[in-house]
């Protein structure tokens, strides 16, 4: 498995990646009513249009690599993170999240649903904090969410100088 950077040809691995999350992990989301394409095509002119974006590939059939998770963000913000259900536990998110905070270095903050415990104790692993709650109002789900952030630890004090 390797992380790169996304790019146009891999809008439809992260499309199905998207959809096969949601749909496997995520079960008080309400059902999906958009199509593969319709995805696609939200991939391809916002995902990919607005924000940078890393995939996790493995080896696939032939030459061909197939995406099986993927980050994106923008401006300090984590606006998507998802593994397809069978590759999950395997430290694919958690190089995902480390490529996306190596370009944060100030600090990255991200929205995850207060019904995800797993994906809001994998956060917490990784040193994000709650700063914030919404009633669902802020998202399309009308969930109630979080708002997470990280802050990357501030750099030890020189030590003094023992020079006469």
């Amino acid at each position: 498995m390797r992380v790169r950077p996304g790019g146009e040809g891999d809008a439809g691995g992260i499309a199905r990646v998207h959809r096969e999350s949601r749909a496997g992990t995520m079960p008080y989301l309400p059902p999906q009513s958009r199509s593969h394409e319709q995805v696609v095509r939200w991939v391809e002119e916002v995902v990919l249009a607005g924000c940078e974006v890393w995939v996790a590939v493995m080896p696939g059939e032939g030459e061909e690599e197939e995406v099986v998770g993927y980050a994106a963000g923008a401006d300090g913000w984590l606006e998507h993170l998802y593994l397809l259900p069978h590759v999950r536990r395997r430290g694919i998110g958690t190089r995902l999240l480390e490529r996306a905070r190596r370009s944060c270095p100030a600090g990255l903050s991200l929205h995850v649903f207060e019904a995800n415990t797993e994906a809001r104790a994998f956060y917490e692993r990784h040193g994000f904090t709650v700063v914030a709650t919404d009633d669902g109002s802020g998202n399309m789900e009308r969930l109630p969410s979080l708002t997470m952030r990280w802050a990357p630890a501030p750099a030890p004090a020189p030590a003094p100088s023992t020079a006469s």
